[in-house]
């Protein structure tokens, strides 16, 4: 017959029942500790995490009032809020047995007790141990669910060459469980393509969690990917989750992995090695389940050859590579991006659905867009707001010249004067004469914003 896997421990005053006791149950559970002395019972719960806990209920200094077996119970439920307790009593108090259950524990069993209730009753009881972790978990999952939100994550769009190979190799690994690699400079979308892969892949019922890896300092590190148990460190007030753990049966996406330190990028490799990770405070190891996803926007090869990102982290992170192209290189998407933020930003601020004007379109085709995506849909949103007609013309996107030489103001353009002197004056009252805020809006300097000011006599 095969043992049932579970670790359980054994709290008795009288060796002779702890020997007993252990004696029957290896018999049918894999791992059985017992204690003599109930004071060693914390130090116990800081080392283990065990399935069940057998009590006594009064130990030699308090032989029949209980009140030493309430005390551990409190202790053992303050250190580990998920612990079941069965009280050993040998008195046939049921009153007191049942105040013990009041008090937080699971059951009680009578002294002397029969082997097989004995057995019935632990082995029932190991399922409530299970219950609390499954809602536990589902109480985790849940809070990363609101935390990230599928919200302004829409379907790829693009119909250049560039971005086709990119959907046919999100559609071919979406397929698979192979961990994925996505390089391209910020703004290219690369979180978009991590959900795009999760949606399609067999885990799409599951949760998508998106982990900032350059907004988490090194100390923080293992406490909000891994997880820790309430008390490890000063702020710990409860036990929680980590990053790692939330995203079981899902996908986890680790942006900026090119941020991590050396010796951070260490620990992430231990734990996508064994598939476990250990809360902080805790020796606990703790099985996970998910789809990799990570993302850069830094040369990785590069940092490997210059010794400041591993290799073999590296090799293990991108069984599949996507590059994705900067928005210079697939100019014939414009259109259809700018289409799409339209929709959006309309909705959003209650207007009716603006048209874009074909010399628009000539005119973003024509700036290099450092910024990518994001520069774009950020020029839209602007647009959308300070235009005052149903149609979007080039005067409506304050783009900055630097990178724009190929132009042709005069053909595309006119009384652009007025336009921006009008777009000036709209973004300063915006910020009631907030010259600095203004200019951060208009993607200017102070010094560039105060000779408009003064060009337009403003």
């Amino acid at each position: 017959m095969s043992k049932i896997e579970a670790k359980i421990l054994i709290v008795d005053d009288d060796q002779d029942v702890l020997l007993a006791a252990k004696l029957f149950l290896k018999q049918h559970f894999t791992t059985i500790h017992t204690e003599k002395r109930p004071e060693n019972i914390p130090a116990l719960l800081r080392g283990e995490s065990y399935d069940l806990i057998l009590l006594d209920m009064n130990f030699s200094r308090d032989a029949t009032s209980g009140k030493e077996g309430f005390y551990w119970l409190n202790k053992i439920i303050e250190t580990d809020p998920l612990a079941v307790v069965i009280f050993i009593t040998g008195y046939g108090d049921i009153e007191l047995a049942v105040q013990g259950i009041k008090e937080g524990a699971t059951n009680f069993i009578l002294k002397p007790w029969d082997n097989r209730k004995l057995l019935a009753t632990i082995t029932a009881n190991l399922k409530v141990r299970h219950s609390k972790e499954e809602i536990e978990e589902l109480k985790s999952r849940q809070k990363a669910l609101i935390a990230n939100q599928d919200q302004g994550y829409g379907t790829l769009i693009g119909n250049s060459h560039a971005m086709q190979r990119v959907m046919a190799t999100v559609e071919k690994v979406a397929r698979t469980d192979a961990n994925v690699i996505i390089l391209g400079e910020n703004g290219t979308g690369k979180e978009l393509i991590a959900r795009a892969i999760h949606r399609a892949s067999s885990r799409h019922d599951q949760v998508f969690i998106s982990v900032d890896l350059g907004a988490i300092s090194e100390t923080l590190f293992e406490s909000e990917l891994f997880g820790f148990k309430k008390g490890a460190f000063t702020d710990a007030k409860e036990d929680r989750a980590g990053r790692f753990e939330a995203a079981h049966k899902g996908t986890i996406f680790l942006d900026e992995i090119g941020n991590l330190s050396f010796n951070l990028q260490s620990k992430l490799l231990s734990v996508l090695q064994n598939r476990k990770v250990i809360r902080l405070g805790t020796n606990r190891e703790v099985p996970i389940d998910v789809r990799l996803i990570c993302a850069t926007n830094m040369p990785l090869y590069q940092m490997v050859n210059e010794n400041k990102f591993r290799q073999d982290l590296l090799y293990r992170i991108n069984t599949v590579e996507i590059l994705l192209p900067p928005l210079r290189e697939r100019l014939e998407d414009i259109q259809a991006l700018v289409e799409h933020f339209l929709i959006i930003y309309c909705k959003k601020y209650k207007m009716p659905l603006k048209r874009i004007h074909p010399a628009t379109i000539r005119r973003l085709e024509k700036h290099h867009w450092p910024g990518n995506i994001r520069e774009l849909q950020h020029a839209v949103e602007r647009a959308v707001i300070m235009s005052e007609g149903n149609s979007l013309g080039p005067q409506d996107f304050f783009l900055s010249q630097s990178d724009d030489s190929n132009y042709n103001e005069e053909e595309d353009v006119t009384n652009l004067e007025e336009r921006e002197k009008l777009l000036v004056r709209k973004v300063i009252d915006k910020h009631g004469g907030n010259i600095s805020k203004a200019a951060r809006e208009l993607g200017l300097t102070r010094a560039s914003l105060y000779r408009r000011i003064e060009k337009h006599g403003l």
